[in-house]
Formats: structure tokens, sequence, C-alpha cells
């Protein structure tokens, strides 16, 4: 009996330790107009005091986007991302993060879980992204919408850095 309680309390104990570097799943939409939408659905990573860019997430090597499963970008409206063209559907969101650049790649596949990365040749696109340092560190990764007009801004912020590309709905 003193074994089964103290195993219970030792795996309690594990769970709890284990439980302040989860990733809760998070989303992020952003509506147009004509009621079109934009959905990104992913696991949201802590800082924990780590060093994240050029760190954790090492410079000029494929990211997953967060932490866990893939990260899902789904439109019900024909975009222009960055200059580019993605057509309605649903995609896997990648990057490659630099010290003053970033890639985003669109991926055609989809359903996998964050790494390894499915290959290049499953890439839809790959656009250069803006590079911006924050003013504070953001703790939890977070993928945003800031709508103008009739334009989405995507981020990326964590750490002290923004990553950012305009996406219009093509007509």
């Amino acid at each position: 009996m003193f074994f089964v309680a103290l195993t219970g309390l030792l795996n309690l104990s594990q769970a709890q330790d284990n439980s302040q570097f989860t990733s809760p799943s998070a989303s992020a939409a952003c509506k147009f107009a004509d009621a079109k939408t934009i959905a990104v659905n992913y696991s949201s990573p802590r800082m924990h005091g780590r060093k994240i860019y050029g760190g954790l997430v090492p410079y000029g090597e494929i990211w997953r986007v967060g932490a866990n499963e893939a990260t899902a970008f789904v439109t019900n409206a024909n975009l222009t991302v960055g200059g580019k063209d993605v057509p309605a559907g649903s995609y896997t969101l990648f990057s490659v993060p630099g010290p003053s650049n970033w890639m985003l790649v669109i991926s055609k596949k989809k359903g996998e879980w964050g790494i390894p990365y499915p290959g290049s040749g499953g890439d839809l696109t790959r656009i250069g992204m803006k590079v911006e340092t924050l003013p504070s560190a953001i703790e939890n990764f977070t993928i945003g919408f800031d709508q103008t007009g009739m334009a989405c801004t995507m981020r990326f912020d964590w750490e002290k850095t923004r990553a950012s590309i305009q996406i219009v709905e093509k007509k």
C-alpha cells in the first residue's frame, strides 16, 4: 500500500514538473470584408528563461513555427501572401528564422507532426518576412493578425522578435 501511494506521488510530482514545459493550443484568425477567413491553429511554447532565436530555434534552419503538431493555415479565400499567390485550401506553416531576415514556408503537406520537416518538395512557396525587434520580451510564442483595410498582416511574436507578412485577398 505504501509503495502504491509513493509511486502515485512520484508520478504526480513528475507530471507537475513536466507541466511547466507544455505548449498549449492556440489559434488566430482574420476575416475579410466578404466574410472569407484565414485561420491558424498552432501550439504556443514558452520562453522559460531560454534563449529562443539563435538558441532553441537555430538561425538558418527550418522551424515548425510553434511546438507539438505542425501549424495549420486554412483559408477559404484565394490570397496573395507577401506578393505570392496562395489558393484557398489547407496548408502547414514553417519558417527559416535569421537574425535580420526570415523566410515563411507554406507547405502543401498537412496533418503531420511538427518535425521533421516534410521536405521542400511539398512547399507551395517560400516568402520573405519583415523582421523587427520588439521593445520588450514576449514569454509566449504568439501568432496574430492585424487587419488594416483589405489586408491582414500575420505576425509571429516571441522573445524580442516579430516576423510579419502582409496577406491580401486575391479578387
